[in-house]
């Protein structure tokens, strides 16, 4: 089972002067999913190398059983500070794709290229892409093979336009990732605010928010049996 997961490289939070990233939890808690099921993993970022991570997700009250396992672990600190470059990998030589979110893909992920053509062929060769909070944002410009948004008439979730109030970064970010679903044809639905949520519809698979990006994980991994 070999699995890709892919993570942002932009660390600039709009005009703020902050600096934002990847959300530790919504990486941490799917890598041990998948690295407990005996998965082959197998990280990617559009630059290479380290990806920035969001200094809010590494303060004590965003901290889990996931992230402080990860702050112990060596081999996977060396395996993220090491990812690969996302224009070298190949759908072909994947089993699925996951998604962590954090603000940082709304402004790279959403928009590459390489991002794009990948999760397409992900989807036409019959095989699952996940993402989580911020991360269904990356699906705004994918296009199914008929050429309308993939997103269109499929049931997804995404952090929600109240989430984003409470963090006070609704005029910072580009997009607002419910929005966006909704705008590109998405069947969009949520949970209350923080908890977790999960929405499966064929081969996608997306979360709501923190909460639920380890419930997605095990989605995913359900899906490949």
């Amino acid at each position: 089972m070999r699995i890709l997961m892919v993570l942002t490289s932009h660390d600039q939070l709009g005009d703020t002067g902050k600096k934002t990233g990847f959300w530790l939890e919504e990486f941490a808690a799917p890598y041990y999913v998948f690295k407990d099921a005996g998965a082959q993993l197998t990280l990617a970022s559009p630059k290479g190398g380290q990806p920035p991570l969001d200094p809010k997700s590494d303060e004590p009250d965003a901290q889990t059983e996931a992230t402080q396992r990860f702050r112990k672990d060596s081999a996977a600190q060396q395996a993220l500070a090491a990812t690969v470059k996302l224009d070298t990998v190949k759908a072909e030589d994947f089993d699925a794709v996951f998604y962590p979110g954090g603000h940082g893909p709304l402004w790279d992920l959403a928009e590459d290229r390489h991002s794009i053509a990948l999760i397409e062929a992900f989807h036409t060769g019959g095989k699952p892409v996940a993402a989580v909070c911020h991360a269904p944002g990356v699906l705004r410009h994918v296009k199914a093979a008929d050429g309308q948004p993939l997103v269109k008439g499929k049931r997804v979730t995404g952090f929600t336009n109240t989430e984003e109030e409470a963090v006070q970064l609704t005029d910072v970010v580009p997009f607002l990732v419910e929005d966006e679903l909704k705008a590109k044809g998405g069947v969009y639905s949520k949970a209350e605010d923080w908890a977790s949520y999960t929405v499966e519809d064929g081969l996608l698979l997306t979360g709501q928010n923190p909460a639920s990006s380890e419930a997605t994980a095990r989605a995913l991994l359900a899906k490949l049996g």
